[in-house]
C-alpha cells in the first residue's frame, strides 16, 4: 500500500510540474517544462549520490579502517539479502546517518562519528538497517526524483512571476501566474513531505525486521533525536534540500509532527516500533545487552577518532 501511495503521488508531483508549465506558457510551456524535468532527472539518476555524499564530506570505509562498523553492514545487507553497499562516515558530532545511490547495486550508506560514538553496536545495527531498508524500497531514488521536481517547480515559480504576465500564450493570465507562483510551488512542497514521511515509518518497521529488534531501532532514535537538537550539523544546514534523507531530521527547529516536517515525530516512530515487538520473538535482548552485533555494547573505533 505504502508503494502505491508514493507512485501516486510522484504522479501528482509530476502532474502538478507540467501544469505550472502550461500556467505559465500553455501547450508549448507544458512542454518544455517536461523536458527540463527529464533532463534534471536523468542528471539526478546518475549524480546525486556523489553530490550529496561529497556535500557532507563523508569519507570511504572498508574493513581495514573502519572493521566493525563494516562489519555490522556487511551482516545487515547478507540478512537483507541485498548487495554489500559502499560504506562511508562523515566527520560530524552530530549522530545521524542516511543512505543514497540509485538502486540496490550502486547503494551507500554513511554514518556521522557522533552516531558511531554515541550508540552501542546493537543501536548502531538498528540504524544501518533502516538505512538498507531505503535502499531495498528503493526511496532513494524516489526521494530524488521528488526533492528534484520539488525545486524544479520552485524554479518554475520563479519564472512565473518575472515573465508570465506578459505572455499572450498564459491561458489563465494573473490568476495563473498567482498559481504558479504560490500555490503550486507549496502544494510540491507538501508532496515531497508527504512522500517522505510515509517511507520513514516503512523503514522503520522493515529496519527492525533486518536487524531482529524494534527496540534497538527505538533506543537509537531517542538518541540520536537528542544528539540532533543539541549539536548544529554546519553541512545540513548549508544544503537543507538533503535534510529529508537523515533517519532523524539534522536541522535545528525541527520537532513537530505537522505537513512542514520532513520526518514524523519521533516520538510517533518510537511509539510504532514499540508496538511491534509482540511480533517478533520472545526474550529478544534488550538494546543495552550485549547482542550478535558486538560485545562490549560499543563500536570500535576508526581512523576518525
Amino acid at each position: 500500500m505504502n508503494l502505491v501511495r508514493t507512485a501516486m503521488l510522484i504522479a501528482l508531483m509530476t502532474a502538478l510540474f507540467m501544469g505550472v508549465g502550461y500556467l505559465i506558457g500553455g501547450a508549448g510551456g507544458m512542454m518544455i517544462a517536461f523536458l527540463i524535468a527529464a533532463a534534471m532527472n536523468l542528471f539526478s539518476y546518475w549524480n546525486s549520490d556523489k553530490m550529496v555524499l561529497k556535500m557532507h564530506h563523508a569519507v570511504e570505509v572498508d574493513q581495514h579502517t573502519a572493521p566493525e562498523f563494516y562489519r555490522i553492514v556487511a551482516d545487515l545487507a547478507q540478512n537483507a539479502g541485498l548487495p554489500m553497499p559502499k560504506v562511508f562516515v562523515i566527520r560530524n558530532a552530530q549522530p545521524n546517518a542516511f543512505a543514497t545511490g540509485r538502486n540496490p547495486e550502486n547503494a551507500a550508506v554513511a554514518a556521522s562519528t557522533g552516531l558511531l560514538e554515541a550508540l552501542s553496536d546493537e543501536e548502531v545495527a538498528a540504524v544501518m538497517a533502516h538505512e538498507l531498508a531505503h535502499v531495498q524500497n528503493r526511496d532513494t531514488l524516489i526521494m530524488t526524483i521528488t526533492a528534484t521536481l520539488a525545486g524544479a517547480i520552485s524554479m518554475l515559480g520563479n519564472f512565473a512571476f518575472f515573465f508570465g504576465g506578459n505572455r499572450n500564450n498564459n491561458p489563465l493570465g494573473f490568476i495563473g501566474v498567482l498559481v504558479a507562483m504560490l500555490v503550486a510551488p507549496f502544494a510540491a512542497m507538501l508532496v515531497q513531505m508527504t512522500i517522505s514521511r510515509t517511507r520513514e515509518y516503512a523503514a522503520d518497521r522493515r529496519g527492525a525486521e533486518i536487524c531482529g529488534n524494534p527496540l534497538w531501532l527505538a533506543s537509537a532514535l531517542r538518541k540520536i533525536a537528542m544528539g540532533a537538537g543539541r549539536i548544529v550539523n554546519e553541512d545540513a544546514e548549508r544544503n537543507p534540500a538533503t535534510a529529508h534523507m537523515f533517519i532523524i531530521n539534522p536541522l535545528n527547529g525541527q520537532r513537530m509532527d505537522s505537513l512542514f516536517s520532513t520526518h514524523p515525530a519521533t516520538e510517533n516512530r518510537i511509539a510504532a516500533l514499540e508496538a511491534m515487538v509482540e511480533e517478533f520473538a520472545p526474550a529478544r535482548a534488550a538494546p543495552s545487552s550485549p547482542g550478535p552485533w558486538g560485545r562490549d555494547g560499543t563500536v570500535s573505533k576508526g581512523p576518525w577518532s
